[in-house]
């Protein structure tokens, strides 16, 4: 009798508790070392926990294997469309650690997303990849999400966020 490989067991993706932050915390961190970003992590866990838990700003999954190891996780918000009139969901971060990728489980995170998305009646769910992650643009690709090349993201942070809050904009 011929035997099939087993099929990997799918992975377990939950809502992140409080007791989740520093494992957040090292996985944000595992990430902005592969985008080659760790020196610009500057915030904590502490803030992480309130950001999450206190205020609401975000929510977060875990995202383990099925022997319960954590392996990944996604960070979201809600947004809103003013041509839509309705909201949408912002992913922020979603990371895979690098020995669990290419085995379905960035389908199954990115699926849930979906889900959450349709469950909650939002019409977009959006994110950016940084232009050499070719492996990450790759996969959106084949998920069919379009690359909206006519936008580009502008940000104010710290002293510009504060010059611009007080009135004193460049001339």
């Amino acid at each position: 009798m011929a035997r099939f490989p087993p099929v990997p067991a799918m992975p377990t993706i939950r809502a992140a508790t409080e007791a989740d932050v520093q494992l957040l915390f090292d996985l944000i961190c595992e990430l902005a070392t592969y985008e080659k970003l760790r020196e610009e992590v500057v915030g904590t866990p502490e803030i992480l926990r309130a950001s999450l838990f206190d205020r609401g700003d975000a929510e977060a999954l875990v995202v383990e294997s099925a022997g319960g190891e954590p392996v990944g996780y996604a960070i979201f918000y809600t947004t809103f469309s003013t041509f839509e009139c309705r909201s949408g969901i912002w992913l922020e971060d979603v990371y895979v650690r690098p020995e669990h990728r290419r085995g379905g489980i960035g389908l199954r995170v990115m699926e849930h997303l979906a889900g959450l998305a349709l469950e909650r009646g939002h019409v977009r769910l959006e994110w950016v990849a940084l232009n050499w992650n070719e492996p990450a643009l790759g996969f959106y690709d084949k998920l069919g999400a379009a690359r909206l090349d006519d936008w580009l993201i502008h940000r104010l942070e710290g002293d510009g966020i504060r010059s611009l809050a007080e009135g004193e904009t460049p001339a």
